[in-house]
Order: C-alpha cells, then structure tokens, then sequence
C-alpha cells in the first residue's frame, strides 16, 4: 500500500513503489534574472483516455467532463459555455511585479494546497521550502469535479504529522477525519524572485520524489 499515491488525488502524476503509474498532469515554474516569470499546469489532452488527432498532432482534450448533465446548474453542458477547471497556476505579484510563480497538480486540491502556501509564507514568515515541507491537509466536503464527483460530508484528508492534539481537535468538532501518511499531501512547486535585489530561489516537494528545484 503506497499512501502517498493512494491520497494524491485526480488528475497529477503518481508513481507506486512496484513502477505502476497513473494520472496526467503536471507543474513547472520559471523565473529568470530580468524578472519574467511564469507558471503553468498543462493537464487535458492525455494518452491514457483522449485519441490522438493525427492530422493536428495532439490529443483531444477532455475538460468536457467537468461539466454536468443536468441542467439548469452553473456547469451544466450547454452550448459556448466553458467547462469549470481545477488548473490553478498562481502568480504573486508585490507593487505590481511578480515575485512568486507557484502551483500543483492535484486536481480539487490545488487551491487548497495553495492556500496553505500562500498563508505560510505571506502570513506567517515562512521561506518557500518550509512552507511546502510544512504538514498539509485539505477538505473533501464537496463533490468532486471528476466523476463520479464523490464526496464526504465535513471530510478532511490530514497528513498525520499535524499531531495528535489538531486530528482530535478537528474530531470533536465534527470533522470526518481521514489520515493519509506523514508526507502524502500536495505537490507543490514555487519560485520566487526578489525584485530589490535580483535574488531568485526555488522550491520542491519531497513528496512522492517527483518535484525538483533547479537553478543556473
């Protein structure tokens, strides 16, 4: 049993211990010295469920099914209208130059691992390394954007090295609580660039051994 493939969530490339590997999308951010920056989540036209278009030369792309066939709702399937998406690459800009490219796959978890990002190091002082090794955690109390678009009601997915104390606080409170392993949650990249100084840095999730920094 590999915990980190098995709470990874939809949509993200995963490889278990014995090679098996599933999921599809990816992340990558780029800075460099002049400040341009960017950050990008390609996901949506992948081998494993869309044909080849030979005369175009890539897969078709399988959004659609984020939309919903009943109608009537906010992503019902209707003509012109864009399907909802989960890709959320994330620019941070400071007095209007950008100073943070991050992101993640994870489909309905990439905002949310984001917001833990955000909150760690906007808020509370963290360096953008220590802010992704940092315990993560997200909500599974909203159904899915992929079929069969499950959910669990007051469900929350906890790496268990939050502690004892927060897993049974989040309990008492209601919480359908789920542990996934001490390092299992998110995927998270980033680079950042000092716009007073030039400095730029870079960071990588340990998780699941598939995210790497690299500078030159």
């Amino acid at each position: 049993y590999d915990p980190a493939a098995a709470a990874s969530g939809v949509g993200e490339p995963t490889v278990s211990h014995d090679g098996e590997t599933r999921g599809d999308t990816c992340h990558i951010d780029v800075t460099d010295r002049w400040g341009n920056m960017i950050a990008v989540t390609p996901s949506g036209g992948w081998l494993q469920s869309s044909p080849t278009i030979p005369e175009l030369g890539f897969c078709l792309g399988t959004r659609l099914q984020m939309t919903w066939l009943e109608p009537d709702l906010p992503s019902t399937l209707t003509p012109g209208r864009r399907p909802r998406t989960t890709l959320t690459p994330t620019l941070v800009l400071r007095d209007g130059r950008a100073v943070t490219a991050v992101g993640s796959p994870g489909g309905d978890q990439q905002d949310q691992w984001q917001l833990l990002y955000l909150l760690r190091t906007l808020v509370g002082g963290y360096s953008p390394q220590e802010a992704i090794d940092a315990p993560a955690l997200h909500s599974t109390s909203f159904p899915g954007s992929f079929w069969p678009r499950t959910w669990t009601p007051a469900g929350a997915v906890l790496e268990d090295r939050l502690g004892d104390s927060v897993i049974e606080g989040l309990r008492r409170r209601g919480h359908a609580v789920e542990l996934s392993g001490d390092w299992s949650l998110g995927r998270l990249s980033a680079v950042t660039r000092d716009p007073d100084n030039g400095t730029l840095s870079a960071a990588a999730n340990a998780r699941g051994a598939q995210g790497y920094a690299v500078g030159r």
